[in-house]
């Protein structure tokens, strides 16, 4: 699951990797929200919230949803450096790798929340989980040939209302194969963003901080048998 790339990977593969990651993303972005009232996977909605509190001069609320879209940004780039140099060293294991990086900043993001004498800055809390997410979608991203994306369903909701029309206007079999096994994905990936979600305020609401420890483990126990 985490050593094909592109279009060596099979369905299957795809909408696994795809419900795990999604899962994981729907929980961190839940959980970030009802803890902290920042969303640390809508980077749309980081975006606008950013442009509505410039545009009533609150350039300080402004700049704390800038932070988070930029580290963001600054996760996938993490995560793009990490494959290439991976791939110049032909490590086959460089997702997984990649993906426990993921799950240790996770952990950590946990432990410092529980530790924490004082409740922690929101901004930084949920800046290091938005690392998180950047992090992820980029490898989901790069190992599918953009055919998984997991930590936002903008985009997956779009393609599931441009696939239905495809889907109604094609007369060939082959291409209404594709086009199911592409809806089907994108419906796996929806549901398990808002399954994380249910699971994310749940764990936030009993277990805190360490409801992040919680979802890392689907990280783990899905890269470290790639270690060997």
């Amino acid at each position: 699951m985490l050593i094909q790339e592109g279009d060596k990977r099979t369905p299957a593969t795809d909408l696994m990797l795809a419900s795990i990651l999604a899962f994981v993303a729907g929980g961190v972005n839940s959980a970030g929200y009802l803890g902290y009232r920042y969303f640390s996977a809508n980077m749309t909605g980081n975006v606008s919230m950013a442009s509505d509190f410039l545009a009533v001069s609150r350039s300080d609320l402004a700049l704390g949803f800038l932070t988070i879209v930029v580290m963001f940004i600054l996760g996938a780039f993490i995560a793009s450096c990490l494959i290439e140099v991976g791939k110049r060293q032909l490590r086959r294991n460089i997702y997984a790798l990649t993906l426990i990086v993921e799950a240790a900043l996770l952990m950590l993001v946990g432990l410092f929340i529980t530790l924490s004498a004082r409740s922690p800055n929101g901004v930084l809390v949920v800046g290091l989980l938005s690392l998180t997410m950047g992090l992820q979608n980029a490898a989901s991203t790069r190992i599918s040939g953009s055919r998984v994306r997991t930590t936002h369903v903008s985009g997956v909701a779009t393609d599931i209302g441009v696939g239905i029309a495809m889907l109604l206007g094609s007369n060939s079999s082959s291409d209404k194969l594709a086009i199911v096994l592409r809806l089907r994905l994108h419906l796996v990936t929806i549901v398990f963003f808002a399954l994380g979600g249910v699971f994310g305020v749940l764990g936030y609401q009993h277990l805190g901080g360490l409801s992040f420890c919680a979802l890392a483990m689907p990280l783990l126990l899905l890269s470290i048998r790639y270690l060997r």
